[in-house]
């Protein structure tokens, strides 16, 4: 299979299912947001962290994936002529959900309770995390918007808005392993 299809040349895609859109679309943005979404999460992972994070990030990854081959395919060409479902993969639901919120969960047990904003930096891993997280969040205002056009999974909207958490809790997950302080955000008078 060859990389370079030249179909695009003129500035449209396929969706899954066939139908031809403008590279600009809004599904388009959605999923392509996830992917780049998904390289960040490949670059923490890449970081010298914890065996146990890099396991969560890969499943996460993988769960991204999905998520994306669901904003790729259009309410209308979810199933088939033959009453199939097109995607025929494990669909993000609660339990990719649930794995999230356990994870924060397990996380935070290990942190000092917050008490204010705290500021990105410290360590190259923590800013990738906040990086990461700023990208979640445009993923989620992306899908929230085309939802708003087209109805989408729900699951995709949870899984995003509860991604951009763990994110987070990672950033101060490993500012705490790698013993980098968190700089609290505590506004000044001018």
């Amino acid at each position: 299979m060859k990389i370079y299809t030249k179909t695009g040349d003129e500035g449209t895609t396929a969706l899954f299912g066939g139908t031809r859109v403008p590279k600009y679309n809004l599904r388009i943005e959605s999923y392509g947001t996830v992917d780049e979404l998904n390289s960040y999460i490949g670059l923490i992972k890449d970081q010298e962290i914890s065996p146990i994070i890099k396991e969560s990030l890969l499943k996460i990854q993988n769960e991204l994936f999905t998520l994306g081959a669901m904003l790729a395919t259009p309410p209308d060409k979810e199933t088939l002529k033959s009453g199939k479902e097109r995607l025929n993969i494990p669909k993000i639901n609660e339990s990719s959900i649930l794995f999230l919120e356990n994870e924060i969960d397990n996380m935070e047990q290990e942190l000092p309770q917050m008490t204010h904003f705290i500021l990105p930096g410290g360590h190259q891993a923590v800013s990738f995390c906040h990086i990461t997280r700023c990208v979640c969040r445009r993923a989620e205002r992306l899908s929230v918007e085309l939802n708003d056009l087209e109805t989408i999974n729900n699951d995709i909207l949870k899984y995003l808005n509860r991604l951009s958490d763990y994110l987070f809790v990672l950033a101060r997950k490993l500012s705490k392993d790698l013993s980098i302080e968190e700089i609290k955000w505590i506004p000044t008078k001018n």
